[in-house]
């Protein structure tokens, strides 16, 4: 069994999307989109949804006062804390602006801070952003607010601030415990620091604590993921992402430096750290969810992928969807199911568009009738681990072509095909980007020429 999964992982261990949207960004139709077309899209898609299901916010909140090694996020290094408040101002005007453009006040069911840094900011600031924000909407009945929170620099008063407006979970970037793999990644982190902050959030009320772990990190082995994971059963958080590390070297400004190519475990042995860590957690009671994450019974993440009510969107799994997820801040993506749009890159350019009374984005996709079904499909496949074309809305005319590009893991049991179906086995778990990317005709019909995505292993 393991010399078989060695070859599989030799032979599917290559550069694939992590699939947060279809199509991925760098396969979006920049010169067919215009800010007005994205205005058009995300008002039929507020019309359409916020009475029904409410609308989601994404808020970046860029800043950091250390550079770590291994994130690929837009990020300002700066320990200059007076850039909160003007950042924040041009949030909110951005904010202002959508609502000037929807037809009634949002209803929002979903808010996630992320970054960079969101406790970089103040207690006071973080509350007096999101009481901002409600001046113009209007909470939904089962909301669910999120943060990053970095255990280092969480306080009581952060957790309890936004505790206070709404928020009821926080994911804790933990990464890995062991020394050398902190050094080389450049986040020192105590795990006394983030027992802290695990048992201040349940003790202030959050009903749901994440802890983010990463295997294929530079310098890093089974022994370091296995005392990481040992670590985290001492806390037991309700839901666990287990990512495997993106290195993504070439993408401009993304920090990953400080160590070489041939620190980074093989594909190889990633996935044996992989195998390894998704043992431990199932014997100690977590639920493999969709790609990469593990929950227990308790957390609403569970009951969603049980109900077939699990979503995935770019801030990743989400216990609910809703049709119109608008990002605010420098560099989010926002996203309408109809069409994309990402804001500026630089928080100067953000901030200068900003007031100049435009909504920032400067480039998106407005998906066409193909762009749309294929959507479904890859969704269904990363969320629910099958699809189907029982319906002939979900036939297109590229899946034959699709279905052929199968039949080689379908060979290796990776997944098996049905007369209108296809499943993924519990063996293809491991290769669910590898069947996503036989539905990306996108990708398909215009291979890259240099690399633009992590490896798939």
């Amino acid at each position: 069994m393991k010399e078989n999964m060695s070859s599989l992982v030799q032979k599917y261990n290559i550069p694939g999307p992590r699939y947060t949207s279809y199509p991925t960004v760098p396969y979006w139709e920049d010169k067919s989109f215009t800010p007005k077309k994205w205005e058009k899209s995300f008002q039929k898609a507020f019309i359409e949804s916020n009475a029904s299901e409410g609308i989601s916010l994404y808020i970046h909140l860029p800043f950091c006062e250390s550079l770590c090694t291994f994130c690929g996020c837009n990020k300002r290094i700066t320990k200059r804390h007076e850039v909160e408040t003007p950042y924040m101002e041009s949030v909110l005007k951005e904010w202002r602006m959508y609502c000037d453009k929807l037809p009634e006040k949002p209803l929002i069911k979903e808010i996630h801070l992320g970054g960079g840094t969101p406790t970089f900011f103040s207690p006071e600031n973080l509350q007096y952003l999101i009481n901002s924000i409600f001046e113009t909407a209007n909470r939904a009945e089962n909301h669910e607010f999120s943060f990053e929170g970095h255990p280092n620099n969480t306080t009581r008063e952060h957790l309890q601030a936004l505790y206070d407006v709404g928020f009821r979970r926080v994911s804790y970037g933990v990464q890995d415990y062991t020394m050398k793999v902190q050094i080389a990644i450049h986040r020192i982190q105590p795990f006394e620091n983030v027992k802290r902050a695990t048992e201040e959030a349940r003790e202030v009320g959050y009903t749901s604590v994440s802890h983010d772990i990463i295997f294929g990190l530079p310098f890093q082995t089974k022994e370091a993921v296995e005392e990481t994971i040992l670590k985290t059963k001492a806390l037991m958080p309700d839901r666990i992402a287990f990512y495997s590390y993106a290195h993504v070297p070439w993408i401009k400004g993304n920090g990953q430096r400080g160590f070489k190519e041939e620190d980074l475990p093989s594909g190889e042995q990633k996935r044996e750290q992989y195998e390894m860590g998704k043992r431990m957690f199932e014997e100690i009671g977590y639920t493999e969810i969709g790609m990469d994450h593990f929950a227990l019974k308790t957390d609403s993440l569970h009951k969603s992928m049980r109900e077939n009510n699990l979503h995935r969107n770019f801030m990743g799994y989400t216990a609910s969807k809703t049709q119109l997820m608008i990002g605010l801040g420098v560099s989010a993506i926002s996203d309408s199911w109809y069409g994309f749009a990402q804001n500026e890159k630089t928080i100067e350019a953000y901030k200068a568009r900003v007031e100049e009374g435009e909504i920032p984005v400067f480039k998106g996709h407005i998906l066409n009738e193909e762009d749309l079904i294929i959507r479904r499909h890859i969704l269904n496949l990363m969320c629910q681990l099958n699809t189907n074309w029982k319906t002939e809305s979900l036939f297109f005319s590229g899946l034959p072509h699709s279905l052929n590009q199968l039949e080689e893991m379908e060979s290796d049991g990776l997944v098996v095909k049905h007369n209108d179906a296809i499943e993924i086995t519990e063996k293809g778990r491991a290769f669910v980007r590898n069947v996503c990317m036989a539905f990306d005709l996108r990708l398909q019909r215009k291979k890259p020429e240099t690399q633009l995505f992590s490896m798939t292993i």
